[in-house]
C-alpha cells in the first residue's frame, strides 16, 4: 500500500514551513551580523552566476541535441575547442579570486577578537566604552556577568543600543556555541579556555539566544532572551537585578553549575570578585586551588 501525498497539498505544507521563517540571519539589527548577512549574500550571488547558466545550459543543452531533433548538427569526432576552454576555465576562476578576495578581507574585518572602534564600522557606537559581559556555558543554562556592574543573570541577557558589548566566553564542563542571530555569529564556548566576542546592537527589541552546539541531555532547552533597551531601560534592569537581594558566591555557583534543563531567569544583586577567573581556570573545587 502506497501513500500519495497530493501535489497541492505538498505544495501548502511547503509555503506553511517557510511563512515560518523570519531569515533573521539575512535580516539582523547588530552591527556586525549586518556585515556577515551581506558576506553570505554577496558569496551567494557570486556562486549562483556559475550554478544558473550551468543549469539553464545543462537544459538547453538536453533539449537542443535530443534524439529526434533532427535539425541538430551531430559531430561526433568533435573533441576541443579553445574558445569553449577558455570560457569554461575563465569564469570560475575569476569568481574565485573574487571570493577569495572578499573573505580574506571581511576575515580580518569581522574578527570576533577585534575591537569595533578598530573596524570603523560600529554602527554608530562611536567611541563608547565596551560593556564587558562575561558569558559562561553552564549544563544547561547559560551564566552572564556583568563587571562593572556587579550582577550577574541566568539565561537572560541585556545590553544598551548603540554601546559596543566586549563579550568574555568560557564553559564550565563541555563545548557549547555561544549564538544570538540578531546580534553576531556564533562563538564557541569551551571549559579551561576563553573566547571573545565584540558586537553592538542598533534597535530595540528581545531576541533569542542559544547554544548552536549539541551538549547533552538539556541541550534543546539551553535558550535565552537578548534584551536590547535603551540606556534608561537597561538602568532600570540593573537595579532591578540589584533589588533582587540574591548573591552569587562561589558555593552558590557550584549549586548552580549542576546539570539543570529549562531553568528560569534568575539574577543576582552582587557577584563574588575573581568568580569568573576561577570558572576559567576551573579553580573552584578544593581539589583545584587557583
Amino acid at each position: 500500500m502506497s501513500l500519495r501525498i497530493p501535489l497541492r497539498a505538498t505544495l501548502l505544507m511547503l509555503c506553511a514551513s517557510l511563512c515560518g521563517c523570519h531569515l533573521l540571519v539575512l535580516h539582523p539589527f547588530g552591527a556586525i551580523a549586518k556585515q556577515q548577512s551581506h558576506l553570505i549574500v554577496v558569496s551567494t550571488i557570486l556562486m549562483l552566476l556559475i550554478v544558473l547558466p550551468v543549469l539553464a545550459l545543462t537544459l538547453l543543452f538536453a533539449w537542443r541535441y535530443r534524439a529526434t531533433n533532427a535539425k541538430a548538427t551531430y559531430t561526433p569526432e568533435w573533441d576541443h575547442s579553445t574558445a569553449l576552454e577558455l570560457l569554461i576555465w575563465s569564469a570560475p576562476l575569476l569568481i574565485v579570486i573574487a571570493l577569495g578576495a572578499i573573505t580574506w578581507i571581511n576575515t580580518h574585518t569581522l574578527d570576533p577578537y577585534r575591537p569595533l572602534a578598530a573596524t570603523g564600522k560600529s554602527g554608530g557606537a562611536g567611541s563608547a566604552q565596551p560593556m564587558i559581559v562575561e558569558v559562561v556555558a553552564l549544563d544547561w543554562k547559560w551564566l552572564f556577568i556583568y563587571p562593572d556592574q556587579g550582577i550577574a543573570a541566568v539565561n537572560e541577557l541585556a545590553a544598551p543600543i548603540g554601546v559596543p558589548i566586549h563579550f568574555k566566553i568560557t564553559s564550565s564542563s563541555v563545548m557549547n556555541s555561544f549564538f544570538i542571530p540578531a546580534l553576531a555569529g556564533q562563538i564557541y564556548a569551551m571549559p579551561g579556555m576563553q573566547t571573545e566576542l565584540n558586537a553592538v546592537i542598533n534597535q530595540t527589541g528581545a531576541f533569542d539566544g542559544f547554544s548552536a552546539n549539541y551538549s547533552g541531555d538539556g541541550f534543546s532547552g539551553m535558550h535565552f532572551k537578548f534584551l536590547s533597551l535603551t540606556a534608561g531601560e537597561f538602568d532600570r534592569w540593573v537595579q532591578q537585578a540589584r533589588d533582587s537581594g540574591s548573591a552569587l558566591h562561589e558555593t552558590d555557583y557550584l549549586q548552580l553549575a549542576q546539570p539543570s534543563e529549562r531553568d528560569p531567569v534568575h539574577r543576582y544583586a552582587s557577584v563574588a570578585g575573581g568568580l569568573y577567573d576561577a570558572i576559567l581556570n576551573q579553580c573552584l573545587a578544593a581539589d583545584h586551588p587557583c
